[in-house]
This record gives C-alpha cells, sequence and structure tokens, in this order.
C-alpha cells in the first residue's frame, strides 16, 4: 500500500484530524512529546546549572567587607567531563535498548528509561555537594537509563505509524527535544537566579516523575494491546503496516546485512555530524555566552535557548512537509531523505562558518540560531531513515546510529573544553570551525549512501521473498495436479 492509498484510507476512516484524542496513535503521539520533552529537559538542565554552580559570586560580610567565592571551584577541564558524563552510560545501552524493546516492548522500556532518569535527577544536589566525582556518577547512571529511550520509541513507531504518518508522527514528537531544551534552558536560568541552583534539578526530575505515571497507564505496546483504540483504526494501521493481528513471532536481525549496508552507514555518519554540532551547541552555548560574549546568567540560558525554540516550532513543519512530498508523489522516499538532509547540512556548515567568522554577539547569535533551526529538516533525513530500511529492525539500527552520535556527545564537552581553557574568541572559533566541517562531511557522506527504500537484507524483503516462492511453489503443484487430471 502507498502513501497515497494510505492517506485516502485514513481520511475515510478516522475522526477529524483536530480530534487527535479520538486517535489512539496520536494520544501516543503526545505523551511521547513530553517524553522527549523530558528526556532532553532532564539533559540540559546541568549546562545552564552549571554555570550558576561555578560561577564567582559577591559576598558582604557584616563588617563591610566584600569577597568572591565560587560554591564548586571546577576548572573548564573539569566541567568538560561532568557535561560528558551523561554519555558514558549512555552510550552503552543503545543497542540494548533496540534489542530489549521487541522483546519487552517499546513503551514499558521508555517509560522506565525516563522514569528512572528523573528519580535521579531529584539526586543531582546531594550528588554534587559530595563530589563532582559522585556528580560525574549520578550522571553516568542517568545516560545509562536514558540510552534506550531513541531505540524504544522506533520500536513504537514500527508497530503504530502508518508510512503515510510516519515522518509527521516522529518529528511531531521529536520536537519535544527541543522543546523540552527550550523550556530547561530558559527555567533553569530563572530557578537558579531566584530560588538557588538545586531547584532547576527537583522541579524538572518532579515533572518526569508525574510523565512517568501517565505513560505507563495509558500507553501500550501495539494496537492490538489497546483496549481502547477503535476496531476502525486498528484495522487501519494494521492494513497500512501489512500486518495481521496475529502474534508477533520473534525478531531475528539480520546483522550481516545491516553491518554491510550502505544506507546503513551513511545513515550512522549522518547522525554522528548532526549531534556533534547539536551538542557542542547544547554544552557549550550558555557558558560561550556567558564568559566571551559576557551576557548575565538569565540573559545566557533565554538567549541559549532561542535556536532550540525555532528548531521546534519548525520540526513539525518539516516533518508535515516530508510527508507531503511523498502522498503527492512530488518526490521519492529517498529523494527526500536526501534533500531533506543534505540541505539542512550545507545550511548549517555556511551558517556555522559565517557565525564563527563574525563572532559578535548579534550576528553570531542569529547564524547560531539559523544553523540549529536548519537541523529541522535533517530529522526528517536520519532521524526517520531507520524505518524506511527495515521497519521491524529500526530501535537496532537507532542503537546502532546513537550508539555512535553518543561518541561526539562524549567527545564534543571534553574537545571544547579543552581547546577553551582560556576562553579567548580564537579558541571559540575553532570550535566552530570544527563542527562546521563535520556538518559538511556528513552531507557528503549521506548524499552519496542514503536510500529510502526496504532493504534486500531486511526482514520485511526476506518475509516477501520467502512468501513469493511459497506461493510458486503452491502454483507449480496446482498446475500438476491440473494436468495430471486431464485426460
Amino acid at each position: 500500500m502507498d502513501a497515497t492509498e494510505s492517506s485516502k484510507l485514513s481520511d475515510g476512516i478516522d475522526a477529524p484530524m483536530w480530534m487527535f484524542w479520538r486517535r489512539r496513535r496520536y494520544v501516543l503521539v503526545f505523551l511521547a512529546f513530553f517524553g522527549f520533552f523530558n528526556v532532553y529537559s532532564l539533559r540540559v538542565n546541568l549546562s545552564v546549572a552549571i554555570v550558576a554552580m561555578t560561577e564567582n559570586r559577591t559576598i558582604q560580610y557584616p563588617n563591610g567587607t566584600v569577597s568572591y567565592e565560587q560554591e564548586f571551584d571546577w576548572d573548564s577541564t573539569t566541567k568538560g567531563y561532568i557535561l560528558s558524563s551523561f554519555f558514558y552510560g549512555y552510550i552503552f545501552t543503545q543497542l540494548v535498548g533496540g534489542y530489549i524493546s521487541n522483546a519487552l516492548g517499546g513503551n514499558y522500556v521508555f517509560g522506565v528509561g525516563v522514569g528512572v532518569t528523573a528519580a535521579l535527577t531529584l539526586l543531582t544536589p546531594v550528588a554534587a555537594r559530595a563530589g563532582f566525582g559522585w556528580l560525574i556518577a549520578v550522571r553516568a547512571v542517568e545516560g545509562f537509563f536514558e540510552g534506550v529511550t531513541f531505540p524504544c520509541i522506533h520500536a513504537i513507531w514500527s508497530n503504530w505509524a502508518p508510512p503515510s504518518e510516519r515522518s509527521r508522527m516522529a518529528t511531531i514528537a521529536f520536537s519535544g527535544v527541543f522543546t523540552g531544551t527550550v523550556a530547561s534552558m530558559l527555567l533553569s536560568g530563572v530557578l537558579a537566579d531566584t530560588l538557588g541552583w538545586e531547584w532547576v534539578f527537583y522541579i524538572l526530575g518532579a515533572f518526569g516523575c508525574v510523565w512517568f505515571v501517565a505513560w505507563m497507564v495509558i500507553v501500550k505496546k501495539s494496537p492490538e494491546t489497546d483496549p481502547y483504540i477503535t476496531l476502525k483504526e486498528k484495522e487501519f494501521i494494521l492494513a497500512t503496516l501489512q500486518r495481521s493481528a496475529a502474534p508477533v513471532e520473534k525478531v531475528q536481525h539480520p546483522w550481516r546485512g545491516i553491518l554491510t549496508s550502505k544506507a546503513v552507514w551513511a545513515l550512522i555518519v549522518s547522525s554522528f555530524s548532526e549531534n556533534w554540532g547539536f551538542y557542542t551547541l547544547l554544552t557549550q552555548l550558555p557558558t560561550f555566552l556567558r564568559d566571551t560574549m559576557h551576557f548575565e546568567l538569565q540573559a545566557a540560558g533565554f538567549l541559549s535557548a532561542l535556536p532550540y525554540l525555532v528548531m521546534g516550532l519548525l520540526l513539525s513543519f518539516a516533518g508535515y512537509l516530508a510527508d507531503l512530498c511523498q502522498i503527492r508523489r512530488w518526490l521519492t522516499t529517498t529523494q527526500v531523505r536526501r534533500y531533506f538532509n543534505c540541505g539542512a547540512f550545507l545550511a548549517q556548515t555556511v551558517f556555522m562558518l559565517v557565525g564563527a567568522f563574525i563572532l559578535r554577539p548579534g550576528p553570531t547569535l542569529a547564524c547560531i540560531t539559523i544553523a540549529v533551526g536548519c537541523g529541522a529538516f535533517a530529522w526528517c533525513g536520519f532521524a526517520v531513515n531507520h524505518l524506511d530500511l527495515s521497519p521491524k529492525s529500526a530501535g537496532v539500527l537507532m542503537g546502532i546510529s546513537n550508539t555512535f552520535s553518543t561518541v561526539a556527545g562524549i567527545l564534543t564537552p571534553i574537545v571544547s573544553g579543552q581547546i577553551t581553557a582560556s576562553g579567548s574568541e580564537n579558541e571559540w572559533r575553532t570550535v566552530f570551525y570544527i563542527a562546521a566541517g563535520i556538518y559538511l562531511i556528513g552531507c557528503v557522506t549521506y548524499w552519496f549512501g542514503v536510500s529510502g527504500e526496504l532493504q534486500p537484507w531486511s526482514i520485511e524483503a526476506r518475509e516477501k521473498e520467502r512468501n513469493r516462492r511459497l506461493e510458486d511453489g503452491t502454483r507449480y503443484v496446482n498446475e500438476g495436479l491440473q494436468l495430471d487430471k486431464k485426460p
């Protein structure tokens, strides 16, 4: 069933689009949006809070003496290790998340991953005061549990997302990443200035715990196991995914085909490239604006959120446009992935170079905002591409690509911390030039390696081939029997 037929079928049986609560798959998208809101708000909060935790504060004593002190005397290298510590655990559960989501249900694993991270966030102030080693340990354990989230959500989409709605469902949910980033940066600056940096972790951690309860109660593994889905919606989803309501067999992933696939490696390089630039700005932008551009802490938090606000707003539009290009047959799936992804990377390369060259508060922030915003279109390429190559292995594919992306998350704060030891403008230029170069590498690699088609090694393609052979064999036997009956 192609995208056009799927769209017509959906229009014929579903409630109106705006009544999303009548469609269980969109209730899932709504909750997934807030799931990713938590995923990134809990990840980003330390990037802003650490500025407040380590800034020189003016202390005026009753006798009139004035002094300056830091609550945590951490240099840029130490802060780099602390900011990257989340990814020490995160990298180990990428493949695990994709694998166990098929066995246990992506919904359960996703919920537990976010819920435990939220609970540990509440303990962050205690860990920080115990020593930066304890803080690194807590953040690493948070990363360990949160590492399952992206692979698991692809396992969920493989059960719930019709092909004609795949880009928009995924990108609407993924826009929670940037909404959470924006909210975290805005709230973290305000909370740190007004209530104290500890409340950054208390409030965001509590919100994550509330979401965990709602997710575990409402979201089910698949349409077949959801008692509240309408029969028409269930039949529509199963028909478009070409599945029956029969029990799902254990998935055997084609590891050799995956690891030798040009399309998979193009996806990996693209994911690494986008995440290098993303994490460079995510972890370093508040410090850059505070120490080099000389903004106040609260202003730095607000301005650091601006690029991600733009990206969050553009992401849903980009997802809708990507689906529309396929439904109207303006572009093939491969062309959508290639043009959206590589066009975004090229724009990001240019604006990062321009922003680094100018390096003045207004123009540089504008260039960074445009560069990050363009990433919304890249997410319609590499972030959804796993489902094109093999829906049943999408969780594992996401686990593999996100493992390499996590390497970027580990390296960027450390590399940036080493390069910007004195915080000079030329040091920050080097950081931005490196990010621009990696974007360009990702652009070229993805252009020549991308595919939006079901791969020959995929489970689905093998099942189709096996069914075709069975049909051919049955036809051959029937034809033989008919010949035997002839006098």
